[in-house]
């Protein structure tokens, strides 16, 4: 695309909308067409272009800040597939971490008088190397954590040193060493200190929940050795616990939270279990948390015991269904038990709390607004006014107060009333009263913000009374008051709200109607989408999910508990299923494998369960990042580990991929293997009748020419990385040249020292590669060059023919052309130098290297 002001990047062309009446006729009429398929409008709806090297692909990108923001966000994209004319949306306007555009000088014209303040930002950027890890680049979370780690800030279109300011430092980065995702926003860190304790299942939940944060007493019935009460108090819960064989002498006593996990599952006394469970129940004064073992194909064998196993360790254990337990709670406390978690069960006593836990749980995490910390676009409007000195100070002296009473009404999507302000004194005082506090803050906030709230928490509410409806809940004797309030300001009464949710209800057997809603999440980067089949996505996102959606996964949840529990949930849209999945260390590998899958048959109103392990080999979870979305940790690295993956052609995209067995093997032959999540080359040292790519081993490789063939000598690599130079020269050179033009016979392959020695020819070691990777006496390669090198010939062809076809298609690194019936000497390595040397005779006879630009 000659002198057109564009940027390249792994083979696709970017360049901005102003520059596409250079690109030449075809180029301008497909990205015309591709406009007309999309249905957009160029500088209206997109300002970049990217085009792959064939044109098959056309992306329409609109970074709305091109020009003020140094790093622009991808608002929105459109990418067309040419020859199907298929259009993919993705809207990242609501995502925390977009891509981000670099180097956006490249696609301005010279005379622009911009340019050279984007190209001063660059080469700012390079000196102090921040393009030097292009995995952490790409997104503007992991961006902004390496322009921090670089000790730098980003002020305008300059990069600015950071000082001791620690402002400057929290404005970055969070405490985890991450950038924020969004002002105002923080992470449940003490979910995530409960989860690396090692607490057991129920209080797990608890965390989850928000019953954990140090408001709720907590006493566990049935202690054990008492691990739970340990950590509860290592993480300033007042909590307390009862054993009858541990800790028989603790007293037992009421509080908020009372947990009985695991402990009627192991009493084969139906009439001690009962005791346990009312006993349990009488001292919980807001919530009994229950907690068994569930039956499935892997239950340890035992011999059949009353009604349930005697173990092979003499302990009883008795086996529930997840309807068997809740029955059996439900029966005997006549109170509805929830189900959250595979065997874990809640059961309030509280029903304001009961109620306040049904509308929380299925709330939607997501709702686009910005904290205080964050301008909205009347105060940017504003920002060019010089602002009042009076109303900042006021702002400033009443700063965390009016945080929290904003986030209060972002959370509620309505004013809050005085009973629902806890600095209700504070603010009056400041403020004069409450309504003075609340039009402050809406003076300071786009009412759009507000109108989005409102809608948000409608959505909230209408899933919580569609999944009412769904249990067949009994009516409340009466509504919590937070929700009374909300059902009376969003929906008049409590009829029109139950009405709302009845429809929306109704709306899940709409088989067209969750098609489109999968659809619409897909866009937004919620999941993986096969349209007329089924959406599947990781379990964080369920809660940015279409109202719908969450309805259809609430109701699965009803019967199975808490969805949060797996990995991956899979919503398929005509079967009425929803399945969900559980892999070993799905977070942190790149190929995690499933241990688990649950089926949830909501017609049916049953549960499949299905485990893999000792049966079935657990099989491994390709295409990952299809599931999960950029704000996700590690999702950079993911990326480029498929990509590199895609490389190798292992894997076929349009499927679930190969057999674990298949895969691996695969994998180990063509001598790769995963470390974090990278593919780097084995350091192993094969077997010499293991294949070396396609079409030969490394026996053929290494047992040839006319000195190996004499001597005997085993001219062994020592080196792992010289068996993988074998593979790459095999892969990226004679691969190729056997699949075009038949077998080959090498003539001269790996030499090592030893070899070297007894050649009496005239040989370069330091320079021919045919060392490849191996070492002297001093520790240093013998050629420098390191890749690796072969001689050979193709019998009954013209080796001319031969070395022009490499030059055309292959990666070489070096070629040397001897004559037209003479093998040629070709290498393959990392400096990729291209060079072509055509051995000419001299004067004295000897063959002379000349370096040419083409063999004609």
């Amino acid at each position: 695309m000659g002198l057109i002001p564009t940027k390249v990047i792994g083979g696709s062309t970017y360049l901005h909308i102003n520059s596409l009446s250079c690109l030449d006729a075809d180029a301008v009429a497909g990205v015309a067409k591709a406009e007309l398929l999309s249905g957009v409008s160029r500088h209206v709806h997109f300002n970049l272009v990217r085009i792959d090297d064939a044109g098959v692909r056309i992306a329409l990108l609109h970074y709305p800040d091109f020009f003020e923001d140094p790093f622009p966000s991808l608002r929105e994209s459109w990418l067309v597939d040419m020859d199907r004319s298929i259009v993919s949306y993705r809207s990242y306007a609501q995502s925390f971490n977009p891509p981000i555009l670099h180097r956006k000088e490249l696609l301005l014209s010279t005379d622009d008088t911009r340019r050279e303040a984007y190209a001063t930002l660059t080469a700012t950027a390079e000196s102090i190397g921040l393009f030097d890890e292009p995995k952490r680049i790409g997104y503007r979370r992991q961006w902004l954590a390496l322009v921090q780690e670089k000790g730098f800030r980003i002020e305008g279109h300059a990069l600015v040193p950071l000082g001791n300011d620690e402002s400057a430092l929290t404005a970055v980065v969070d405490d985890d060493g991450q950038a924020p995702l969004r002002a105002g926003w923080q992470a449940a860190r003490h979910l995530t200190a409960m989860v690396r304790y090692g607490f057991s299942a129920p209080v797990q939940s608890l965390a989850r929940h928000g019953y954990l944060d140090g408001r709720n007493t907590v006493f566990d019935y049935g202690c054990g050795r008492g691990d739970d009460v340990r950590g509860l108090l290592e993480n300033g819960v007042a909590a307390a616990g009862w054993d009858p064989y541990y800790a028989p002498d603790n007293p037992i006593v009421s509080a908020a939270i009372v947990n009985l996990g695991f402990v009627i599952n192991v009493i084969e006394d139906f009439d001690e279990r009962l005791d346990a469970l009312t006993r349990a129940w009488s001292v919980a004064e807001r919530l009994l948390v229950v907690s068994v073992m569930l039956s499935n194909q892997n239950n340890p064998r035992g011999e059949e015991f009353r009604d349930g196993v005697m173990t092979q360790r003499r302990t009883f254990q008795k086996y529930f269904t997840q309807s068997e337990i809740k029955g059996f709670l439900e029966n005997v406390l006549d109170q509805e038990a929830i189900p959250v978690a595979p065997g874990v069960l809640y059961v309030f006593r509280d029903k304001d709390a009961e109620q306040r836990f049904l509308v929380d749980r299925f709330r939607s995490r997501r709702n686009g607004l910005r904290g205080l910390n964050a301008p909205s676009p009347r105060q940017r409007e504003e920002g060019q006014k010089p602002l009042l000195d009076r109303a900042k100070a006021k702002y400033d002296a009443y700063r965390e107060p009016l945080d929290r009473l904003w986030e209060r009404w972002c959370r509620l999507g309505r004013r809050p009333d005085k009973s629902e302000v806890d600095d209700l004194i504070v603010l009056t005082e400041g403020f004069g009263s409450l309504p003075k506090a609340l039009r402050f803050l809406e003076e300071r906030h786009d009412p759009a913000e507000i109108e989005r709230a409102a809608a948000s928490r409608v959505a909230d509410l209408e899933v919580f009374l569609a999944l009412n409806q769904f249990e067949r809940r009994k009516p409340y004797g009466h509504l919590e008051r937070g929700l009374q309030q909300d059902i009376r300001h969003f929906f008049g009464d409590y009829a029109a709200a139950q009405a709302r949710g009845q429809a929306l209800l109704f709306q899940i057997a709409n088989v067209q109607a969750i098609d489109e809603a999968c659809r619409q999440a897909c866009e937004l980067g919620l999941g993986w989408f096969e349209t007329g089949r089924y959406l599947q996505l990781h379990v964080s996102l369920v809660e940015q999910l279409p109202p719908l959606l969450r309805v259809y996964v609430g109701c699965a949840a009803v019967l199975y508990g808490d969805y949060r529990n797996a990995d991956l949930i899979k919503i398929h849209t005509g079967s009425g299923k929803v399945s969900l999945m559980r892999f070993d260390h799905f977070e942190d590998h790149p190929l995690p494998r499933m241990v688990e899958r649950v089926k949830i048959k909501l017609r049916e109103q049953n549960i499949d369960y299905f485990a893999y392990g000792e049966y079935f080999e657990p099989p491994f979870l390709f295409h990952k990042s299809r599931y999960i979305n950029e704000e996700f940790r590690n999702y950079p690295e993911q990326m480029a580990f498929e990509q590199a993956l895609d490389n190798l052609k292992l894997v076929d995209r349009s499927v679930f991929g190969p057999s674990p067995d298949v895969f691996v093997s695969e994998l180990s032959r063509q001598r790769w293997t995963i470390s974090g999540f990278d593919l780097v080359r084995s350091r192993t040292i094969p077997n010499l009748d293991d294949h070396c790519g396609r079409f030969l081993t490394f026996r053929q490789l290494i047992e040839c020419g006319e000195t190996q063939l004499q001597t005997g000598l085993p001219n062994l690599p020592v080196q792992p990385e010289s068996y993988n130079a074998l593979v790459e020269l095999v892969e990226q050179v004679l691969d190729p040249v056997i699949d075009y033009f038949g077998m080959i016979r090498l003539t001269y392959g790996f030499c090592s020292p030893p070899l070297a020695r007894k050649i009496t020819g005239r040989i370069e070691p330091r320079l021919d590669q045919h060392a490849a990777h191996e070492k002297n006496r001093m520790g240093v390669p013998i050629c420098s060059r390191l890749g690796a090198a072969v001689d050979f010939i193709v019998e009954d062809e013209n080796m001319l023919a031969v070395a022009q076809w490499v030059v055309a298609n292959t990666p070489f690194d070096r070629l040397y052309f001897y004559g037209e019936d003479r093998p040629i000497h070709v290498s393959y390595g990392p400096n990729a130098n291209r060079a072509i040397v055509r051995m000419i005779p001299g004067k004295s006879g000897r063959l002379v290297p000349r370096v040419v630009k083409a063999l004609g």
